[in-house]
């Protein structure tokens, strides 16, 4: 007798990106990870995880920990590249004009962090395999408009230095299958009340947002592990700010 049941047809939408990678990439693990950097990285590979507001200190790992997510995305193949983004503060627009040279070498100083990161966390030939197929790539956010990314990590580094419109062009890039990070340190602001992190940060933390897949994530100073020193610097000028 014939199964005349229908077979399962996928209706999951179809987006363009990348080939995935041909073999998983080479992590090295960092053993001084806290509990709380551990619990971000389970957080954010979760699949019903799609943005996430993170926000703390500075020494706290906070694009250390989005990075090393990323990377473990894109080795699952589970997404096709990564684009990093971070704020330039020459102006409240965001302009690159003053560097010179072709937009490669202007944006390179911008993307220094996410290097080091890379370096850090595989191995040198691995940094050179994704960057030469533009698997991982830099963007000033003054060109994010138009654009539409499906299946990719995209972070968005220093966000507290970002307008809330930059912001919101940034977050509605947002194609199907993407990874979103927006990283910031609330203490480091150089645009004064032009930053828009914490008024779009706070319209999204609320379980709403969670049940959509965006969330807030807060590190504090006990997740510093640049340096003893800086655990002490923070903590120090923290007291000096509530009194």
């Amino acid at each position: 007798m014939k199964d005349k049941r229908k077979p399962n047809v996928d209706t999951s939408p179809t987006v363009y990106q990348k080939g995935k990678l041909k073999a998983p990439l080479t992590i090295r693990e960092r053993a001084d990870l806290t509990a709380r950097q551990q619990e971000f990285i389970k957080l954010v590979t979760s699949k019903d995880v799609k943005v996430v507001f993170v926000s703390g200190p500075a020494g706290t790992s906070k694009t250390f920990c989005a990075v090393l997510a990323t990377l473990k995305l894109l080795s699952d193949k589970r997404l096709s590249d990564v684009v990093y983004i971070r704020s330039a503060v020459e102006s409240a627009d965001q302009k690159i004009g003053f560097l010179p040279g072709e937009i490669n070498s202007k944006i390179h100083p911008y993307i220094q962090p996410l290097l080091d990161k890379l370096e850090e966390l595989i191995p040198k030939n691995e940094v050179e395999m994704l960057t030469k197929e533009q698997r991982i790539v830099g963007m000033p956010i003054s060109f994010l408009r138009g654009l539409n990314f499906a299946a990719k990590g995209l972070i968005l580094d220093e966000a507290q230095n970002c307008t809330y419109n930059e912001i919101f062009t940034f977050i509605t890039r947002t194609g199907e299958y993407s990874k979103v990070f927006i990283i910031a340190d609330p203490d480091q602001v150089d645009i004064g009340n032009k930053s828009g992190f914490a008024k779009i940060a706070a319209q999204f933390d609320d379980e709403e947002s969670r049940q959509n897949g965006i969330f807030s994530f807060r590190f504090t100073t006990e997740d510093i592990v640049r340096s003893q020193l800086v655990k002490f610097i923070i903590n120090k000028l923290g007291k000096k700010k509530s009194e």
